[in-house]
């Protein structure tokens, strides 16, 4: 077993999504293309890997990178050649071209309702109604409408998502019509839930007929339209964490982050040129 492999089987027994697996171990053999045979990693050589990223990506997708990189330096016993991310100002707000709007949002539902896709409707209704990532949809049991909550249990932790009766109404209506009696309500023909990477598919096949920019579409923003929803009304950020299931209140953080265009409305509502 080579040291790739090694690695990947640390990050699967560490509880790793695959998700983040995948990602590490891509972002390992970035480093490992970098670094030619005669190269020993040390300190040095790591600073001109970072320099290297720099030069080829963006600043956040370096960090990201260098996130993996470092954490594999630490597994592999060499902490000393880690380094440091680059020191990124906060932003004040996102770009527009990136935020899914609510009408954004409900144009794709329509289309998916045009295109007779009812399961692909409701998923995003749910992901969109409850904050759920797009990988914890298999968690939406026959069993779980029934109690009226989903017990969720994702990257270590567990957390319970409540469905409202509207929401559990039209599940269970689906479920009937489509035989569903147990088990995850979001299916393929095999019975095995969807695929993250298919309900991406699926959902930029929707964007033409709805008129969305494919830039904004991705089952993540459906994630953040929720929590951007839910903190306008109730602005506290505490709580939204624990229903989004973040560990971190900064991650929350990012994701209440209004556009640019309601930046600017809320300066000026300030009212304050004379």
């Amino acid at each position: 077993m080579n040291t790739i492999d090694r690695y990947e089987r640390y990050l699967v027994d560490e509880e790793r999504s695959k998700a983040t697996v995948e990602k590490y171990i891509r972002d390992i053999r970035k480093f490992f293309e970098f670094l030619s045979e005669d190269k020993c990693v040390n300190k040095e050589i790591m600073i001109a890997f970072k320099n290297h990223l720099l030069q080829n990506y963006k600043i956040s997708s370096v960090n990201s990178i260098l996130v993996a990189v470092n954490n594999f330096l630490s597994f592999s016993g060499l902490m000393e050649c880690r380094v440091k991310q680059f020191r990124l100002q906060k932003n004040l707000f996102c770009r527009k071209d990136q935020e899914l709007t609510k009408e954004d949002y409900q144009k794709l539902v329509q289309a998916a309702r045009l295109k007779d896709n009812e399961r692909l409707s409701l998923l995003m209704q749910t992901i969109c109604s409850t904050g759920i990532r797009v990988s914890e949809h298999r968690f939406i049991s026959v069993e779980a409408l029934k109690q009226g909550y989903a017990v969720i249990s994702n990257k270590g932790k567990t957390r319970t998502i409540f469905l409202t009766p509207e929401l559990s109404g039209r599940l269970k209506v689906y479920c009937s019509k489509k035989h569903i009696e147990s088990g995850a309500v979001f299916i393929t023909k095999s019975g095995k839930p969807l695929d993250r990477s298919n309900i991406w598919t699926m959902m930029k096949a929707l964007c033409r007929d709805a008129g969305v920019d494919p830039k904004k579409v991705y089952p993540h923003n459906l994630r953040h339209l929720f929590a951007f929803t839910f903190y306008g009304i109730e602005k506290d950020l505490l709580r939204l964490a624990d229903i989004l299931g973040h560990s971190s209140i900064e991650t929350t953080r990012i994701c209440t982050i209004s556009s640019g265009v309601e930046h600017k409305r809320i300066l000026s509502k300030l009212n304050l040129l004379c």
